[in-house]
């Protein structure tokens, strides 16, 4: 069958204009509403080189768990993460500290990441909207019945850079955070402690204010005030 020119002409255009919106970049989705306590972001995302290391808030990082690391919100709170230029969404529950590079606003598991899209990019605009929170992150104060001076232990590690990452996470907010090197039963440990406190009212200000965001801790008494690496 033969196709006169006539109409060869007009699949020619046909087919022009299927090429031309083909090629046209889409734009990202529009966030008509933003909802009241949300905030907008750079999120990226952390992997294989964290898995298995113990995270802020004491829990061991999975990489496939639905988590994410955030420099202020409490451990617990659970987190609608959307991709601004693909629309999708995922909820996840931040359990760590982070991220330490500047401009970077949250950090994601592999696998929130994955959901999202973010994998391949590394980095994208995310809107951050808080849904609630696991209240179970919640920390009762630890007390170990001492007399002298007072200190506020967060945690003790086998592995150095286990102790330098919840000290990093810890300056985000809390002053004169200090590692304390010992030896026990033959093993070195790092441990994470935070002030000098004269008094059990002072330590326990301070100590429960850091378990109502998540951090377990324990007043002790003070052998050191600098890091002892």
């Amino acid at each position: 069958m033969r196709i006169s020119a006539d109409t060869f002409y007009k699949l020619k255009i046909v087919l022009l204009v299927f090429i031309l919106f083909s090629c046209t970049p889409k734009k990202p989705p529009e966030i008509e509403y933003v909802p009241e306590g949300s905030l907008k972001g750079i999120a990226s995302w952390y992997g294989a080189d964290f898995h298995g290391r113990p995270t802020a808030s004491g829990e061991t990082y999975n990489m496939y768990d639905y988590t994410c690391a955030h420099r202020e919100y409490p451990f617990g709170t659970r987190l609608r993460v959307v991709n601004l230029q693909n629309g999708k969404d995922v909820v996840c529950t931040v359990n760590d500290r982070g991220p330490f590079i500047p401009g970077r606003d949250l950090d994601l598991s592999y696998a929130s990441a994955k959901k999202i899209g973010l994998i391949g990019p590394g980095t994208a605009e995310v809107l951050m909207q808080p849904i609630g929170r696991d209240m179970s992150y919640v920390r009762y104060v630890k007390y170990t019945p001492t007399s002298g001076l007072l200190t506020i232990q967060v945690g003790a590690f086998r592995e150095i850079e286990n102790a330098m990452r919840l000290k990093q996470a810890l300056n985000l907010k809390y002053q004169n955070v200090y590692i304390n090197k010992v030896l026990l039963r033959g093993e070195t440990f790092y441990r994470v402690r935070v002030g000098k406190f004269t008094n059990y009212d002072e330590a326990y200000s301070l100590a429960k204010l850091m378990g109502q965001e998540g951090y377990k801790v324990i007043i002790t008494n003070f052998t050191g005030g600098k890091d002892e690496i």
